[in-house]
């Protein structure tokens, strides 16, 4: 009977148990790296930084060139069931943003947006160097590429307001900025959470095989890595999609500063420049807000026991 127990109780743990739930369920190792240092002035000899500020400048003025099109398009037809209408405009930065994300963040983190950068600076993603030169960067790129909109049909840019942000008839500035601050909070809240290695590291499924069919710095990576590269890019087009949908008929949506500054310069409108501190103050408390909720209340990282 002694053997016979003893073999019920080793056929009791023949099965696996069941996959925790909740944080017990984060077994797998993930890399976090340390937090960024405030100053960082080696990175100005790299080549790797100024290419990665490159590629922001690019990134924001393809964003501003097809998204200000799109408004356009949608501002001068006469019967708006023929345009592409509210949903087609946010399709349009949602769509763009997917693109250029999937394009750039192996180079620069795919930010395209001064407010992601300032959010990812708080949370110590990135030095002060480098938030400071992606944002000139990003602020320069929307500029040229609403120049550019601007250069091919000037008297309509003109007449149809440029895609300049401005908080619409029937609004407040105050509704305003309480739409552009939950916005981007939702966005930034996307991005810490479609780029955060531990959740990576835990729901990684990128399939081994598919390794074989990339380059050598992806087929080296690891499989958090290959998901933060593969999938990120949805849930923040998506993100950006939906924020638009909510809030173009408030505010046109911003949710990024460059998107607005961008425009208000070509245009150069008082009545643009009169709404700007909006589309300022707005996504930085949003992305702020964001910041501190995914450090402090997701992550607890203040409250972690240091080695």
């Amino acid at each position: 009977m002694e053997g016979k127990d003893e073999n019920v109780r080793l056929r009791a743990n023949k099965f696996t148990e069941r996959q925790p739930i909740g944080t017990s369920a984060q077994t797998k190792d993930y890399n976090e790296p340390p937090p960024a240092p405030i100053f960082e002035p080696q990175e100005l000899h790299l080549w790797s930084f100024w290419r990665a500020g490159i590629a922001e400048f690019i990134a924001t003025f393809l964003f501003l060139y097809i998204t200000l099109l799109t408004v356009m398009g949608f501002a001068r037809t006469p019967k708006k069931c023929a345009s592409v209408g509210v949903q087609g405009i946010a399709w349009a930065f949602g769509g763009i943003i997917f693109a250029l994300v999937y394009c750039t963040t192996g180079i620069s983190g795919g930010h395209i947006n001064p407010t992601v950068t300032f959010g990812l600076f708080l949370a110590r993603k990135l030095s002060l160097t480098r938030a400071l030169f992606y944002m000139v960067m990003q602020c320069l790129g929307a500029i040229c590429g609403a120049s550019v909109v601007k250069g091919f049909q000037p008297n309509l840019y003109e007449k149809l307001g440029s895609g300049a942000n401005v908080v619409n008839h029937g609004y407040t500035k105050g509704d305003g900025l309480g739409a552009e601050i939950v916005g981007t909070f939702l966005l930034v809240y996307t991005i810490f959470f479609a780029t955060d290695a531990k959740r990576n590291a835990r729901d990684s499924h990128v399939p081994e095989n598919m390794a074989r069919t990339k380059n050598d710095a992806y087929r080296h990576a690891k499989p958090e890595e290959q998901q933060e590269e593969i999938l990120a890019p949805l849930p923040i087009g998506f993100a950006v999609f939906l924020v638009h949908l909510a809030t173009i008929p408030i505010t046109g949506t911003c949710i990024n500063l460059a998107r607005s500054l961008g425009a208000a310069v070509i245009f150069n409108s008082d009545h643009a420049w009169d709404h700007h501190w909006v589309f300022w103050v707005g996504p930085f408390i949003g992305a702020a807000l964001a910041a501190l909720y995914h450090q402090i209340v997701i992550r607890a990282i203040p409250f972690k026991s240091r080695a």
